[in-house]
């Protein structure tokens, strides 16, 4: 079993450097560092927020529904991150690169992809046409944590899965 997970822990590793060694391009640099704002907290709770406050009938139930996924993934997000307390790739792996003054917190799952999936998912599933702009958007924020050097590949899929969970079950509990 330790071996399975020596195998896998290799192999995140090695997407992650294939990602992070591209961080010195100037033209990828800015995008990435832009678009993983779209994951944070005061962009996601903003626009939640205006999506209740300036819609109406169902989307703004649907937007209810994104805030309540986005409030509830919060929750294991923290509970895992203490549980599971992994390094940040930038603080183990040799040749990492990061913004200056990255994160110091745990790396397991990520925050950033958890919360932008939460928030997608309710309005992918009210109209399905928005799949083809929002995941796609939702990804490149994944990515981004990788390519800064602030998440492993892993932690970024195991944030994607925890907030589309939660999109989809508030979804269903709202709708």
């Amino acid at each position: 079993m330790m071996k399975i997970l020596l195998v896998f822990y290799e192999a995140d590793c090695r997407l992650f450097k294939r990602v992070n060694r591209h961080f010195d391009k100037k033209c990828l640099n800015l995008f990435f560092r832009s678009i993983t704002h779209i994951g944070g907290a005061r962009f996601t709770i903003a626009a939640v927020l205006a999506l209740i406050l300036f819609s109406s009938d169902k989307l703004r139930l649907t937007a209810l529904s994104s805030g309540l996924a986005l409030s509830f993934s919060h929750l294991p997000v923290h509970l895992i991150k203490k549980k599971y307390p992994r390094q940040r790739p930038y603080i183990i792996l040799e040749n990492t690169k990061c913004p200056a003054n990255p994160l110091r917190d745990h790396s397991f799952p990520s925050g950033h992809t958890t919360a932008v999936f939460s928030v997608i998912i309710p309005f992918v599933l009210l109209m399905p046409a928005l799949s083809y702009s929002l995941f796609p958007l939702a990804v490149l924020v994944g990515i981004s944590r990788v390519y800064l050097g602030l998440h492993y590949p892993t932690d970024v899929l195991a944030g994607g899965i925890l907030g589309t969970a939660s999109g989809i079950l508030s979804y269903s509990f709202i709708l």
